[in-house]
């Protein structure tokens, strides 16, 4: 199963973890990703860059390096296409 967005595809078969992030401003100047719990509790304390879903390709237990990230500029861009991809898995 192909899924397409943006022009990015995601082989959705050889996905092995696939989870929401989001990715937060850290001082510095740098990035990270915190999971979506972490980030509504500290919604005042934290600046939110973008949110994420990220498919991992790796086997389950290995070190995860094959990933590929879809950006999403806000929560609800994220949530719809989770709903997207969730309808591919059920079909």
């Amino acid at each position: 199963m192909i899924y397409e967005y943006k022009n990015e595809t995601y082989d959705l078969d050889k996905v092995t973890r696939l989870y929401p992030a989001a990715t937060v401003e850290v001082p510095g100047g740098e990035r990270a990703q915190v999971s979506l719990e972490w980030a509504d509790l500290k919604s005042d304390k934290i600046m939110i860059a973008y949110y994420v879903l990220v498919f991992d390709f790796d086997p389950v237990g290995e070190a995860p390096v094959n990933r590929k990230e879809l950006k999403c500029a806000t929560q609800d861009e994220l949530f719809s296409v989770m709903q997207e991809v969730n309808s591919y898995f059920k079909k």
